[in-house]
């Protein structure tokens, strides 16, 4: 395979060395490309080809990334699902992306009508099938990341083959990863953060990957005292779930030369407890889906300023934007825009979003922000509505969507509410249908059967009425105003 296409796919010096292990195996490079040859003749045999897209519905395990990599052996496209969805989330996804075969767990598993192999049945050894040549178009797309926006339906952020590799040498680059690594992977592949930091920045070196199938706190601080990682990649929530363990609990972590937070901003107290307990530095990462995960982090070495996440990655460029289109000078707010070969080439079948997100040769990311004389860079507030919880992106639209759907709800707005845990949890204030009487159990019960359990609302709150501005207009600052007064009464 070339190197010159995908580094990833077959750093032909790396063949007897550990590549990619989970709970259940652990491959070399060498087995790793085996079973990335066999896998991409089972999709070959079941009709995919060169830009056909492959949906991966599975929990973290090394079958996943090889379906991931056998996609691209072929050319053609990998759409990793959360595989908590619900079959209304999932579906939506598998047809909105026009993926042709679904790799699950089994015949339960959503399957959006398509053809489906369970992971089970994925083939483990080559058959000496002929497969058409490795592809080299660079800028063919690779990855459809789903992430929700204002239109409340999730939509496919198109990431270039081009986009990834950008991604995984701008991280080589900046935490320095050599071929002695081994990345502990923890958070979920459906996120291009675990895919690019953990998965492909380590596998482009050489380095090692193992694989975790969930967090949770002592079994994972065991496993860093038994695996012996280097680094990895997690959001605040779990930083905070590891340092509110009992002192009692003391593992091994010195093996680790640095970790990483991302996804959602994390407060200097929190970083400074995890590196006075684990004895680890804590590098913090700010970017986005569209960006195909960083554009900015912490310096590995040299001055870190407390308030910021750090300066743009290499090869990448941040600015601030003022609202006329202007870029305004350091000190001053503005939308954060990015560019650089790390930006997404669109939204999926949205012509219209992807040209207002990509206005003028920059990726918009609807946060605002400052940048210093230096180059560190402060995130101020977010323009879009979004709730981070514990890291993962939830939007209001599409659990606003959802309680539109029951039959006793007239309006309904959410808004994320502080928690001392995850940041932010999901709140609803909904008005009744006439005549009706929902109460918030029925409501939330409701909200289970269509959405994964992240985004269902803390509570349900009934109203008269909703408040609204001056043009009528839902007032969602109040409604978090509200939310923010409800947290001396936090709820669990």
């Amino acid at each position: 395979m070339s190197r010159e296409y995908l580094p990833w796919l077959r750093p032909r010096s790396y063949d007897d060395r550990p590549c990619v292990s989970d709970e259940h195996e652990q491959l070399t490079y060498a087995q790793f490309e085996e079973r990335v040859t066999a896998v991409a003749e089972h999709f070959a045999e079941c009709g995919v080809r060169a830009a056909s897209v492959v949906a991966v519905m599975l929990p973290n395990r090394v079958e996943l990334l090889i379906s991931l990599v056998a996609a691209w052996r072929l050319g053609a496209v990998a759409t990793p699902v959360n595989p908590v969805f619900t079959a209304n989330e999932a579906d939506y996804q598998i047809a909105d992306s026009g993926a042709v075969l679904v790799i699950n767990s089994g015949p339960d598993a959503p399957d959006g009508g398509r053809r489906a192999i369970a992971v089970d049945e994925l083939r483990r050894t080559p058959e000496g099938a002929e497969l058409p040549p490795v592809p080299a178009d660079v800028d063919a797309l690779a990855l459809l990341v789903y992430t929700s926006g204002s239109t409340g339906r999730p939509k496919g952020v198109m990431l270039s083959h081009a986009n990834i590799d950008a991604m995984a040498a701008s991280m080589v680059t900046t935490v320095r990863l050599t071929g002695d690594d081994h990345c502990l992977l923890v958070l979920p592949l459906f996120h291009v953060n675990a895919i690019c930091v953990s998965f492909l920045a380590p596998l482009s070196v050489g380095a090692r990957l193992s694989v975790l199938a969930r967090f949770q706190p002592e079994p994972f601080l065991k496993a860093v005292a038994e695996l012996r990682p280097t680094y990895f990649s997690a959001v605040p929530t779990i930083y905070t779930h590891l340092v509110s363990l009992p002192k009692e609990v003391a593992y091994d972590t010195s093996s680790l030369r640095l970790a990483i937070c991302g996804a959602a901003p994390a407060s200097e107290q929190l970083l400074a407890a995890v590196r006075d307990r684990f004895g680890v530095d804590v590098i913090e990462g700010y970017g986005l889906t569209e960006g195909t995960c960083a554009s900015a982090t912490t310096p590995l070495d040299g001055p870190r300023k407390p308030g910021t996440v750090g300066v743009a990655m290499p090869g990448q460029r941040i600015a601030i934007m003022g609202p006329g289109g202007e870029l305004v000078p350091a000190g001053e707010r503005g939308e954060i825009v990015i560019q650089g070969p790390t930006v997404m080439r669109g939204y999926l079948n949205r012509p219209e979003e992807t040209e207002r997100t990509l206005a003028g040769g920059w990726l918009h990311t609807g946060d605002v922000g400052v940048l210093d004389e230096d180059g560190h860079l402060s995130i101020v507030d977010r323009i879009k509505d979004m709730i981070i919880r514990g890291g993962e992106n939830l939007y209001p639209k599409e659990i606003e969507a959802a309680l539109h759907t029951h039959p006793q709800v007239l309006e309904a707005a959410v808004v994320g509410e502080p928690h001392e845990t995850y940041g932010e949890v999901p709140v609803a204030y909904v008005t009744a249908a006439p005549g009706a009487e929902p109460t918030s159990d029925q409501l939330r019960s409701h909200c289970a059967e269509l959405l994964t359990k992240v985004k269902i609302p803390m509570a349900v709150h009934v109203m008269d009425a909703l408040p609204r501005n001056p043009v009528g207009k839902i007032d969602k600052p109040v409604l978090r105003a509200a939310a923010r007064r409800a947290v001396p009464a936090q709820r669990p």
